[in-house]
């Protein structure tokens, strides 16, 4: 097959659209499928073969808002003479790609990866207008699903949110996958995440709870700082370690002085994609407390990575994170420094977390993603007045 996939944001950006849309294309690439990818430009790109890029401009954070048409772009994809697109935004390289795919009557596949409804922060600075701001969000985001052919969603919480928003397409759940072999335990020397360690300033006995992610409001970290602040204040061999770079840093960074935390907080900022793996390593345990994830692929990385992981209850996390078994879901302040202290006060109980992990994250393999992805083109293809593909 030959597949436009259109998205807003693509490596090397780091975020879970991200990700996921460069593992489809490198596991369909593999299939034998001709992947073109349309995205948008980035200061740290470099050139790639079938990835097309329009001219964008700072969005949020480390996000970027590309053109909405591109007359050469539509010139090249009118020659590639693709069997579907795949739209994984709902702006501006999302109304792009759907709109070739009216032009060029091709079917249409959307990925709903992301809940905006959590977002209008951004661009609702007064709380008044924050309402509208909602409703506007979910009224978008109805109405791109209901002008795709199929619409693919990471965990049930977003497929119910969309059918409340009043989407009537079909809708598939299809949980994103990963390279599992990019965060295994065995893929890295001890020695080597020792002095890891060392180099962040962490001492070598020392335990280290591990966020990674984006440094933003929606990802509620400043309610971990809350609950954290005298568990980590008792527990002299314990410290925070956030990987991640973002809008609400500063604020954070601030949050950490009033607490009287600062060494025991490490803002360690954003880190290249091939050295993630290295950095779960580190940490003896991941810990979250977003409740605006639509899948959240960091706790999958995690896991795979043979972290317990402590995360607050939400329902991306349904059938993924299991109490006593890889980890431990909370709800309050109590609850965390509960499940924490349940981790990592018993080195037996860690290891069996761990374990569980391990084999909860051979579920979300890259490859059993792509496969899913394909038999939803492939059955578009054949129950639509299409042309046929071999």
């Amino acid at each position: 097959m030959r597949i436009g996939i259109f998205t807003d944001t693509y490596y090397p950006q780091l975020n879970g659209v991200a990700t996921s849309v460069l593992m489809l294309k490198e596991k369909l690439t593999a299939q034998g499928h001709q992947i073109h990818i349309f995205t948008t430009t980035d200061p740290e790109a470099k050139p790639e073969a079938n990835v097309y890029r329009l001219p964008s401009l700072p969005f949020v954070g480390a996000r970027r808002m590309g053109m909405f048409y591109h007359y050469g772009l539509a010139k090249m994809v009118r020659r590639l003479d693709l069997d579907l697109i795949h739209t994984n935004t709902e702006f501006s390289l999302g109304i792009f790609g759907r709109h070739m795919a009216r032009e060029l009557q091709l079917p249409l596949v959307h990925t709903m990866h992301t809940i905006y409804e959590d977002y209008t922060h951004y661009v609702a600075k007064f709380k008044m207008l924050d309402p509208l701001a909602k409703t506007v969000a979910k009224k978008v985001s109805g109405d791109f699903c209901n002008s795709a052919d199929h619409v693919i969603v990471p965990t049930e919480k977003v497929k119910d949110l969309l059918l409340s928003y009043g989407v009537t397409k079909e809708i598939t759940t299809i949980p994103s996958g990963i390279e599992l072999g990019r965060f295994a335990p065995d893929q890295y020397s001890r020695p080597a995440v020792q002095e890891l360690k060392r180099g962040l300033g962490i001492g070598q006995e020392a335990k280290v709870l591990l966020f990674v992610g984006r440094i933003a409001e929606e990802k509620n970290i400043a309610e971990l700082f809350y609950g954290l602040q005298q568990y980590l204040r008792d527990h002299k061999d314990v410290s925070l370690l956030l990987i991640g770079d973002g809008p609400h840093r500063c604020r954070l960074e601030g949050l950490a002085k009033e607490l009287s935390l600062t060494d025991k907080i490490i803002f360690a900022g954003a880190r290249p994609w091939d050295e993630i793996g290295m950095y779960y390593q580190v940490g003896d345990v991941f810990i979250n407390a977003s409740q605006s994830e639509a899948q959240g692929l960091t706790y999958i990385e995690a896991m795979a990575s043979g972290l317990p992981v402590v995360a607050k209850a939400d329902r991306c996390l349904e059938g993924i994170l299991q109490d006593g078994v890889n980890g431990f879901a909370f709800r309050n302040e109590a609850g965390l420094v509960k499940a924490l202290n349940q981790v990592l006060d018993n080195a037996w109980e860690k290891e069996k977390l761990a374990q569980g992990a391990l084999k909860t994250a051979r579920r979300f393999s890259a490859d059993g993603f792509a496969h899913q992805v394909e038999e939803v083109y492939r059955k578009l293809l054949d129950s639509k007045p299409y042309r046929r593909v071999s």
